[in-house]
């Protein structure tokens, strides 16, 4: 038996019993992908209904606008969080945040190192340095200011030291 459609494409040798059975096997395949898929569009949609119930048969996209809600309130606190640390921050720069201090000596004759200098810095180097000097008969305190980690005048080794310690430029 010969097609005259085959013959016409070319392809008049080929029985057409076998393109028959090409056919009959690609609907086979075809069938079997179907059921396939047909299998995995139920277990989705089994899933599907499952994460859309939510807790009481609650529905799950009313739990997922809740929780878009909660994200946008915790971005605007994080945001206002943010401005109250810079605030903060820009609040505590003038703040005394660097401490030094020595304890010493100052005469031969009294021991126990009852003298001592205290240094205090804010964050840009800048404080004063509290020297008090005890004494067996009196006791003096002294004062010297300090700009950006440097003395206005001469200091002690015991000053330098305190300055030292509260500028983090301690030698160990």
């Amino acid at each position: 038996m010969t097609s005259g459609f085959l013959a016409s494409i070319g392809l008049g040798s080929i029985d057409p019993g076998y393109i028959l059975l090409g056919l009959i096997a690609a609907v086979v395949i075809l069938l079997i992908l179907l059921i396939v898929f047909i299998v995995k569009t139920n277990k989705l949609t089994k899933r599907y209904e499952a994460f859309m119930q939510g807790k009481n048969a609650k529905s799950m996209e009313k739990q997922i606008a809740g929780v878009c809600q909660d994200i946008e309130k915790l971005k605007e606190n994080t945001d206002q969080h943010h401005r109250d640390i810079r605030t903060l921050y820009k609040n505590l720069e003038p703040a005394f945040q660097k401490v030094g201090i020595v304890r010493y000596d100052a005469f031969q004759q009294i021991s126990g190192k009852l003298s001592f200098v205290l240094a205090l810095l804010d964050e840009k180097d800048n404080g004063f340095i509290l020297n008090s000097v005890y004494g067996t008969e009196s006791s003096y305190t002294y004062v010297k200011e300090i700009k950006r980690g440097k003395a206005q005048g001469d200091l002690s080794p015991e000053e330098k030291e305190a300055l030292e310690q509260a500028s983090g430029r301690e030698t160990i």
